[in-house]
């Protein structure tokens, strides 16, 4: 108890201290350079209290939420493809999965917005193509450590392939699963921002975009923070609750 008292202390001192020297250091410039922790929070407070910004706030989660879902069965797909079909192992995990996950993402991006014009499509488009090799990569890990006996058994007792998925597959790929959203909701709140600037007519990559136009310096700190809790409340009441849950099982 002693050692997670003193390691919350400093955690949470070491947060007061970066505050304080963000006061400090905002005393001393403008506010269009570097605004104040007070200027911020009552911006990001109101990115999830007033119509107008809480309207940017939702259509960038639903956009992150929707990619991760898409990114995650595409992914899964590919990956169960691989390992069902064998002689397509060296196309998914050799050519495929390199190529989506060395492709720059401003590629992507500027792609998308050629191709599909400004408009959620596009966003979504990047978000998901980019997430793809994050899910297959985990998803691959997961299949290539579930025993082979054990799918022999389960072939044993069903010939389906929807029960063997549902029954034996699923189960044993749920920490893989889990890890695999994990990490794409995290990038995912990276990638909207990108894909935002270059694609969208609202989220918060557009309204940073339009403050960094204004010169609202306090909007485009206030948006960062926004994405910061936003990740931090998603996996604190979402992912690891699941995460717990099939731990304990």
């Amino acid at each position: 108890m002693r050692r997670n008292l003193t390691a919350r202390v400093l955690a949470e001192g070491s947060v007061a201290l970066a505050i304080f020297g963000w006061w400090a250091m905002a005393r001393a410039l403008p506010d269009f350079i570097l605004p104040g922790p007070w200027d911020v929070l009552k911006v990001l407070v109101r990115l999830f209290t007033d119509t107008a910004f809480l309207g940017h706030t939702f259509a960038s989660f639903v956009r992150v939420v929707a990619s991760v879902l898409a990114a995650m069965l595409i992914g899964g797909l590919l990956a169960l493809l691989a390992r069902i079909v064998p002689v397509l192992q060296w196309v998914v995990m050799r050519r495929i999965q390199p190529f989506l996950n060395s492709f720059p993402s401003v590629g992507w991006a500027i792609l998308a917005v050629i191709w599909l014009d400004v408009s959620n499509e596009a966003v979504i488009f990047v978000q998901v193509i980019i997430l793809i090799p994050f899910c297959l990569i985990n998803i691959s890990a997961g299949l290539d450590e579930i025993d082979a006996e054990v799918v022999e058994m389960g072939r044993s007792f069903t010939r389906s392939p929807l029960r063997l998925l549902f029954r034996l597959y699923l189960p044993l790929l749920t920490p893989y699963l889990i890890a695999a959203a994990r990490i794409s909701y995290g990038i995912g709140w990276k990638l909207a921002l990108v894909a935002e600037l270059f694609g969208a007519e609202n989220g918060l990559g557009y309204l940073m975009v339009r403050a960094q136009y204004t010169g609202q310096t306090s909007v485009v700190v206030a948006t960062c923070l926004a994405i910061v809790v936003i990740f931090i409340v998603g996996e604190k009441v979402v992912i690891d609750p699941l995460a717990r849950r099939f731990a304990a099982r």
